[in-house]
């Protein structure tokens, strides 16, 4: 039998899409069969939890422990998010001393939660609540950060801000 090979830069794009069609698809199915606001509960832990395990692993493939500032655990996030959500996520993080500032203009889950026409299209957002904290968790673990989310692109805004702060010594 011939072997047939799928060029890597479609195999990478290719896991990322199957990545968040797999997401999307439990969704809808612990929506069809608990209805929607134990799938949006459910889903932000079950997304809290892989988040853990996606910097945990983004951390392994660079070779690092952990983050050694707000800046690099910016750009850890920036890396893994170009890698696995190519196209479909388009955001900007920039730090301020200890601040970093993530707007987001295209979110993949947003999206998502559009096409599902379900009656609440906050889910991503709500899942987003739970994400960046298991994000700063793992990659920055003896930092206390604050995570604001003034604008969600789920509540109606054009683009999404989250802010990082890393929290005052006292």
């Amino acid at each position: 039998m011939e072997e047939i090979a799928i060029p890597l830069e479609h195999q990478v794009e290719m896991l990322g899409r199957l990545m968040l069609a797999w997401d999307g698809q439990w969704f809808l199915k612990v929506v069809e069969r608990f209805g929607l606001e134990a799938g949006i509960e459910t889903n932000a832990r079950v997304r809290a939890a892989f988040g853990r395990i996606e910097m945990r692993e983004t951390l392994r493939a660079l070779g690092r422990r952990q983050a050694e500032s707000l800046a690099e655990a910016g750009a850890i996030l920036l890396a893994y998010m170009r890698a696995f959500m190519g196209r479909r996520m388009q955001a900007e993080l920039t730090v301020h001393d200890d601040c970093l500032e993530v707007v987001v203009h295209k979110c993949a889950a947003y999206q998502g939660a559009r096409l599902a026409g379900l009656a609440r299209m906050d889910q991503a957002c709500v899942a987003c609540e739970a994400l960046w904290p298991a994000y700063m968790e793992y990659l920055l673990p003896d930092t206390p950060v604050t995570i604001e989310m003034p604008r969600r692109q789920g509540w109606g805004d054009e683009t999404c801000l989250i802010t990082v702060t890393i929290a005052a010594k006292g």
